[in-house]
């Protein structure tokens, strides 16, 4: 078992398997604490790190410049044709390999971290059964830059053509300017509620034996496992964007709301707890490690407190909330 040489913070501590945990348990964003903390909220929504920035603003960021900057004019998607297709998906390839390969090149190729905060010391499987290949980086780059690209490259082709033959409602920023950017605010929260209840569907029996079982496969998740998923999982999880097909607003949004769910799971699945990169990258998701680990909790994000309302929610502690839930489901 591999150990970092690196010394651990008073904040960090390993259990009898070497696995790391904070020694503070996790918490919920303070939206929607009662009662109301307007000064750790407005905090929460505008400092760094918080709800805006950096992973928000960023993909934010990445959403407007596809529009702007890579996305051909809408008159050429009218048709069907495979140049504008094409290009869609080359600017998806090379999106997909920035923020995947990019967390993968520095954390486990480069391995600049050692196994400081990661969360299990173990590095990927290179001799298992359990993946195509016999091999886990193989096997989750299979899936997620080859059949989960595809799936987010055909709604995205989809939504334009629709967009472009007038068949979904177009909401102009000038027009609505406030309209415009509440949708842009709301964007996270509905990304977050939407994947709350997905998530739940497929862990359904039918549905997890069949299909969510492939994602799973990952109980020690690396970047790549981010959308490392059965096709049926890809597109109902990407059915997030489907909104707007009756909801009225621009291609920005929709844009930022395909690319926040296609995207994210690359900082959320990589496996070790931030800050990284010397201190001045906020980024991982112990909250959603732990349902790699024990499966049958922590089912949304840490900003709607879904898993505490509907009794699925594990704090990290060994002896905290939904502890005897993650021990009773152990694999």
């Amino acid at each position: 078992m591999s150990r970092s040489s690196a010394t651990e913070s008073p904040s960090e501590s390993r259990n009898a398997r070497g696995e790391w945990r904070p020694s503070y348990p996790i918490r919920y964003a303070p939206l929607f604490a009662w009662p109301l903390r307007l000064g750790a909220t407005l905090k929460w929504l505008v400092w760094y790190p918080g709800f805006m920035w950096p992973r928000n603003l960023l993909l934010l960021v990445v959403s407007a410049a596809s529009w702007y900057l890579t996305q051909p004019a809408l008159a050429r998607c009218v048709h069907f044709e495979a140049g504008w297709i094409a290009q869609i998906y080359g600017r998806n390839l090379a999106l997909m390999w920035l923020f995947y390969g990019g967390y993968h090149l520095y954390l486990y190729t480069l391995r600049r971290e050692g196994t400081k905060q990661k969360y299990d010391p173990n590095w990927p499987a290179a001799k298992s059964r359990v993946f195509l290949f016999g091999n886990q980086v193989y096997d989750n780059i299979f899936w997620t830059s080859g059949v989960a690209l595809l799936v987010w490259t055909g709604y995205e082709v989809v939504t334009l053509w629709l967009y472009a033959n007038h068949r979904i409602p177009y909401l102009d920023w000038a027009q609505h300017p406030v309209w415009f950017v509440l949708l842009l605010i709301a964007v996270p929260f509905w990304r977050e509620f939407h994947f709350y209840w997905i998530h739940r569907l497929i862990h359904w029996k039918p549905l997890y034996r069949h299909v969510h079982y492939l994602h799973h496969k990952n109980i020690n998740p690396i970047p790549w496992s981010g959308m490392a998923m059965h096709p049926v999982e890809t597109i109902l999880y990407l059915s997030v964007g489907l909104i707007h097909w009756v909801v009225p607003s621009h291609p920005i949004h929709f844009f930022y709301d395909i690319q926040h769910a296609a995207l994210g799971p690359s900082s959320s699945h990589h496996g070790f707890e931030g800050p990284i990169a010397n201190g001045k990258l906020p980024t991982g998701s112990y909250f959603h490690y732990l349902h790699h680990r024990y499966f049958e909790c922590n089912y949304g994000d840490a900003t709607i407190p879904l898993d505490k309302w509907f009794g699925s929610f594990r704090d990290g502690l060994p002896n905290g909330a939904g502890a005897k839930l993650a021990e009773e489901h152990k694999p």
